[in-house]
């Protein structure tokens, strides 16, 4: 099990780091928008991060455990991708934020702020995977989706603010954090900690 979870920290390394850059370039590109706008995509890619880890999540326990209870798919499937994508897109950043005393820092927790946007939508992507579960997903998608609500999330907290080289270069370094570790946590170490047989047959970062 720790074999299989360094592997797959290190096969999400690249394409994490490449999401930051990009991630970057964007919000040179961005950096003078409304709080307001930042605020509105905000709710646009966290809600698809959400969706897309229910799936994953939900996706690569039920093709291990094929017996598997109802409520216990339900159960990891959310944890996995409400509690995953808060964590990597909101508390994340924020501590980052705070840290880096940015102005405008705002903890957003979707599954409460946007409750009728983020919990739905959860479940949608949990039945979805019941219905026909798939993890031979683009993992470029994921990381894409990921970096994009965790750089809203920042960039919520930096209006105004006169950038830096450094302070770009610890925006990627929080980007990479926040989105390295909990992606890999949703899509592969907790459905596995619920299952007898840790022999992985399928995973979300095997493609581009």
């Amino acid at each position: 099990m720790i074999r299989i979870i360094f592997k797959e920290l290190k096969n999400h390394a690249p394409y994490t780091f490449m999401g930051a850059l990009i991630g970057i370039l964007i919000a040179v590109l961005l950096k003078n928008i409304s709080e307001s706008i930042t605020f509105k995509l905000f709710y646009v890619f966290h809600p698809l991060h959400v969706l897309l880890g229910a799936f994953i999540t939900t996706s690569m326990y039920k093709l291990h455990k094929k017996d598997a209870n109802i409520l216990k798919i339900i159960l990891i499937g959310f944890i996995g991708s409400v509690g995953v994508a808060t964590l990597s897109d909101s508390i994340l950043p924020f501590i980052g934020e705070t840290i880096l005393h940015f102005p405008h820092r705002e903890l957003h927790l979707g599954f409460i702020e946007k409750w009728y946007i983020v919990n739905p939508i959860a479940i949608l992507g949990i039945l979805l995977a019941i219905k026909k579960p798939f993890t031979k997903l683009p993992h470029s998608l994921h990381i894409f989706i990921s970096t994009s609500a965790s750089l809203m999330h920042i960039m919520m907290s930096i209006t105004a603010l006169v950038m830096t080289i450094p302070l770009y270069f610890a925006i990627v370094f929080l980007l990479f954090l926040s989105v390295w570790l909990p992606c890999c946590f949703s899509d592969i170490v907790l459905p596995l900690l619920f299952i007898s047989d840790k022999k992985i047959k399928y995973c979300s970062c095997r493609k581009l």
